[in-house]
């Protein structure tokens, strides 16, 4: 599955001030001010996803279940993708009472520093223990903010692998062999092919030069550990031979026209469902072309751009955390540890009422019907533990096994656990944030000769004081390191 990639506004979290400074020492053992744990409660309940029509219908279905099984209700509010970032900490930023938020990667980590979350290791020993038993241990490791948990990460897959996907009509038209297809230099010959003989169709989606590092911020920031050589020692990744040879070749492809001309600013999300491309990078997961052939509605086929790894982006990218001013954060766990643990809830909450939204077949399997497309179509990913999905009826009947192979076959990253606490050098992050916005986008979409541009944006990250944010990345990465021992 791809899901629709969040952004992190890193610089709209940078620039906040120091927030929930009165609920930061909020305890986690707080009550409902009206009577205690066993008081009916209403969890109120932001998550990210485009607001459904029929989503006060299900969650009336949910709130029967959950009112009777822990004495709570759910009051469930969506924002919209493009809405997503800023709203949500805006509404962090202003302390607004609330009891659960989505949240994910730098974002993540930058509210848990800042104590707008709550920390959940006791919690989770207790009101959380049945979800603790079932969750991949790795995902709990990876999300520790100094050394304590903030958030219930979704439980799926825990690696990250680019794949380049492609149009698999158009594959079997013209006889690609796709075993050889191991770089970005390998999809040459074929993005000629489709440029001289379909003129309907872009060779090449929209999307950034691959460059494999392990990443502290994202792939657009300039400060990484490489995977090879000193690998526990930060650099600018921008600064290496690596970049140099990625963007050139994108610069080759763009001036063949194999990309959008305005392929550095487009918001075009490239949906699945058009058929007008050749290729496209997309985050892996087992079985994931079935998932977007069913989409498109037509077949796509992957190869991987790179082996499977665990990085802090992977395992924080779909998180659940109970925010500082809830007034029942042990309530709200008793929530989490059932909408993860129970299969009848999970799949209430993320793909409605059976017989409504979806059907079940007679072998457990399941169809959506036209009332899952038009009226609740969720972010799956977003939600919780993956393993207790319900499986569609063309799904593999091996699937979630294939998901823990996965798991299992992934390398730890260098730096998978350490999380950057920016506060030292908030000024100039905010000023390498806005030059990596004015650089990265056009040279990692071949829009601007590297050559000439890419010594300019490496010299202006230099102005803005990069290396004094390395040294002191290079600085927490050691401490951090020294205590794994």
């Amino acid at each position: 599955m791809k899901k629709k990639k969040l952004g992190i506004v890193l610089a709209s979290v940078l620039a906040a001030g120091t927030l929930l400074s009165a609920c930061s020492s909020k305890d986690s053992s707080a009550t409902s001010e009206k009577g205690g744990k066993d008081a009916p409660y209403e969890i109120k309940w932001y998550t990210i996803g485009t607001p459904q029509k029929d989503t006060d219908k299900v969650f009336a279905e949910v709130n029967k279940y959950t009112k009777k099984k822990i004495n709570a209700t759910v009051k469930m509010t969506q924002i919209d993708w493009g809405d997503w970032d800023q709203k949500s900490q805006v509404m962090i930023n202003s302390g607004e009472s609330f009891d659960l938020i989505f949240t994910n990667g730098t974002s993540y980590v930058q509210n848990a520093q800042k104590g707008a979350f709550l920390a959940l290791d006791d919690m989770l020993n207790n009101e959380g223990k049945a979800l603790k038993d079932v969750i991949n241990p790795v995902l709990l490791e990876g999300n520790k903010v100094n050394g304590k948990l903030y958030g219930i990460p979704s439980n799926k897959e825990v690696a990250k692998q680019d794949v380049y996907t492609f149009n698999k009509r158009l594959v079997d038209k013209y006889h690609f062999d796709l075993s050889k297809v191991k770089t970005l230099q390998d999809l040459e010959p074929m993005l000629k092919t489709i440029k001289e003989n379909e003129p309907n169709i872009t060779p090449m989606a929209t999307f950034k030069a691959p460059l494999r590092f392990d990443y502290v911020f994202n792939n657009e920031m300039p400060a990484a550990f490489p995977f090879e050589g000193e690998t526990d020692k930060v650099i600018n990744p921008f600064d290496t031979d690596a970049a140099m040879q990625q963007f050139k070749t994108m610069r080759k492809y763009y001036k063949a026209g194999y990309l959008k001309e305005d392929a550095a600013t487009s918001k075009d999300s490239w949906p699945m469902d058009v058929e007008n491309w050749f290729v496209r990078m997309g985050g892996y997961q087992p079985y994931a072309d079935l998932l977007w052939s069913r989409s498109a509605k037509y077949e796509v086929v992957s190869v991987p751009a790179e082996q499977p790894t665990i990085v802090n982006d992977s395992v924080s990218g779909s998180i659940q955390a109970i925010s500082a001013t809830s007034k029942n954060p042990k309530k709200v766990m008793e929530f989490l540890t059932l909408l993860n643990t129970d299969p009848y809830l999970r799949n209430l909450v993320d793909k409605g009422i059976e017989g409504t939204q979806y059907k079940k077949n007679s072998d457990g399997t399941i169809e959506d019907l036209p009332a899952r497309i038009d009226g609740y179509n969720m972010p799956s990913y977003s939600l919780g533990n993956h393993f207790i999905l319900y499986l569609y009826k063309d799904d593999p009947k091996d699937k979630w096994d294939k998901f823990k192979e996965f798991n299992a076959s992934a390398v730890k990253a260098p730096s998978l656990g350490f999380k950057f606490n920016s506060d030292p050098v908030r000024s100039e992050l905010a000023a390498i944030t806005n030059i990596s916005k004015e650089f990265y986008p056009a040279l990692a979409t071949g829009s601007v000769d590297p050559e000439e541009y890419l010594p300019k944006f490496n010299k202006k990250l230099k102005e803005a004081g990069l290396d004094k944010v390395l040294k002191e990345i290079q600085k927490q990465y050691d401490e951090w390191k020294s205590s794994q021992k």
